[in-house]
C-alpha cells in the first residue's frame, strides 16, 4: 500500500514516515501541497495524509485539487488547530478522517488501518 504524507514540518514528515514504514507501508513525502500534487499526478497512492495548515497550498486546497482530478483516493486530514470550520470543510470535500495533533502513534495506526480496510472492502464489492 502506497501512502503520500504531506506536511511542511520536517519533524512531522519524519515521524509519519517512521511509523508508517514500520507498519509495512510504502511512504512518499512532500513538504507542501504543490509538491504533493506533482507526486500525486505521477504516482498512484492508496492514501494521502496531509496537514491542513501549510503555506502556498494548504491541505484543504490539496484535497479539492485531488477531487477535481476525479480521484477517489482516501485523504486523512491532520491539524494542530482543531477548528470546527476546517473539520466541516474537510468532511464536505470527502476527507476520510480528521486527526488532531499531537499525533498519537496507536491512534494513527488504527485510523490508517481502518481507512485502508474500508477501501479494500469497497473495491471488493
Amino acid at each position: 500500500m502506497k501512502i503520500l504524507v504531506v506536511d511542511d514540518e520536517e519533524g512531522a514528515r519524519d515521524l509519519f514516515n517512521t511509523i508508517l514504514t514500520d507498519e509495512g507501508y510504502e511512504v512518499s513525502l512532500a513538504n507542501g501541497g504543490e509538491e504533493a500534487l506533482g507526486l500525486f499526478k505521477s504516482n498512484p497512492f492508496n492514501l494521502v495524509i496531509t496537514d491542513i495548515k501549510m503555506p502556498v497550498m494548504d491541505g484543504l486546497q490539496l484535497l479539492q485539487e485531488i477531487r477535481k482530478m476525479g480521484s477517489k483516493t482516501d485523504v486523512i486530514m491532520v491539524t494542530a488547530y482543531g477548528e470546527v470550520e476546517s473539520y466541516l470543510k474537510a468532511m464536505s470535500l470527502g476527507a476520510a478522517e480528521y486527526i488532531n495533533k499531537p499525533i498519537r502513534i496507536k491512534e494513527l495506526k488504527q485510523i490508517v488501518h481502518k481507512v485502508l480496510t474500508e477501501q479494500r472492502a469497497r473495491s471488493d464489492s
